[in-house]
């Protein structure tokens, strides 16, 4: 006779997702819903249509928060009939059924978990992040794409719209630099765990001997600034070049000069953009990032805390945080969690949620200590 016995397991199930509802407080979010929904449904809502789009937004991510929590309390209830329905008729097929069940309901009360822990004062913002070619040459730049193209794959997996503002492209192969903005709400503090230095170890395709090189690139991530709420920057304090953008061609690449650089003259912070249409939209994108920057930097001195959000990064040995090995076997390993898996490949196409999982507990245990 079958006897599936899961009790133990939703018992501790059910503890933790109580905890979760009372730190994501039910009530209040139906609550903010209903406001926002009414907000949503004003005639004039898109006479201004960057307050519209935040309305919508928010709306449609509180929304989102409730179905989960919604979806959870169901599939514990339908979880326990289900194992009653198995062992009542000795039913193997919903034994298996029952088990699955299980393991998804563990992944998905695991995964809200993990967002309850984004309190921090910019975790709901979205995300501007900085890949940068370290020690390592060629290999160094072919590595920085490689990160940005994981970063895109991660978003697009995820459904969060990301776009590149900005890549600036090394002579022989990869990129020099390229900045992404990740535009959903909690991308900064999902992704802030991602800073720091990675480190690749490879056989080098660029080395005729094929002999093992070891580069480096660095990953900056700062919270994304309203407009609303930016820092005022006076018109003396920057210095503008246009440029013709460069790299691979398309509509209007390489035949204006649409591309914006913008340098911040009391603090030497540089932000380019140029995968935008026009000037104006690339100059626009330019300093929002600028402004996200500078707030990061007014940060750091009010807090007397260096490089608290995005950290010192110098991109060579010594202060990576993860190493991304090929060779002479397959490993990509955390150095601060010392969470790993075997198949880099499915971590260059973007399967970051375990190491993002293992950063975030990571820094909340930091924190509490």
């Amino acid at each position: 006779m079958l006897e599936l016995d899961l009790s133990d397991q939703i018992a501790a199930l059910r503890t933790t997702f109580a905890t979760i509802r009372e730190v994501i407080d039910v009530d209040r979010l139906r609550s903010e819903i209903a406001e926002l929904s009414e907000q949503a449904g004003a005639p004039n809502l898109w006479d201004d249509p960057e307050a519209a789009q935040k309305v919508t937004s928010a709306l449609s991510h509180k929304q989102a928060d409730l179905a989960r929590v919604t979806k959870i309390a169901s599939g514990l209830d339908d979880l326990e009939v289900l194992i009653e329905l198995a062992n009542a008729e000795g039913d193997e097929e919903s034994a298996a059924e029952a088990q699955a069940e299980l393991l998804a309901l563990q992944k998905s009360i695991g995964d809200l978990e993990v967002q309850t822990l984004l309190n921090g004062e910019y975790d709901p913002r979205s995300a501007v992040i900085t890949i940068r070619a370290g020690a390592g040459g060629v290999d160094a730049a072919d590595f920085a794409e490689m990160l940005m193209r994981m970063y895109l794959r991660w978003a697009e997996q995820h459904g969060r719209p990301a776009r590149v503002l900005d890549t600036s492209y090394a002579e022989e192969a990869g990129i020099k630099s390229a900045t992404i903005e990740i535009d959903s709400p909690y991308a900064f503090g999902t992704l802030s765990v991602e800073a720091g230095t990675h480190r690749l170890v490879r056989m080098s395709p660029f080395n005729s001997a094929g002999k093992r090189q070891t580069s480096f690139a660095a990953v900056e991530v700062v919270p994304l600034m309203d407009v609303t709420e930016s820092i005022d920057i006076p018109d003396n304090d920057i210095r503008v070049d246009v440029f013709r953008s460069s790299g691979p061609g398309g509509q209007s690449v390489n035949t204006t000069d649409s591309a914006v650089r913008i340098t911040h003259l009391p603090t030497g912070i540089v932000v380019s953009c140029q995968n935008e249409k026009s000037q104006i939209q690339n100059r626009a994108a330019a300093m929002r990032v600028l402004q996200s920057r500078l707030l990061l930097v007014q940060r750091e001195q009010e807090n007397a805390k260096k490089k608290e959000l995005a950290g010192n990064i110098t991109a060579s040995w010594g202060d990576q945080m993860r190493s991304y090995v090929l060779a002479p076997y397959q490993m990509v390993k955390d150095l601060r969690t010392d969470y790993e898996v075997n198949n880099p490949s499915n971590v260059f196409d973007g399967d970051l949620d375990g190491f993002i999982t293992a950063g975030i507990r990571w820094r909340k245990s930091a924190e509490r200590a």
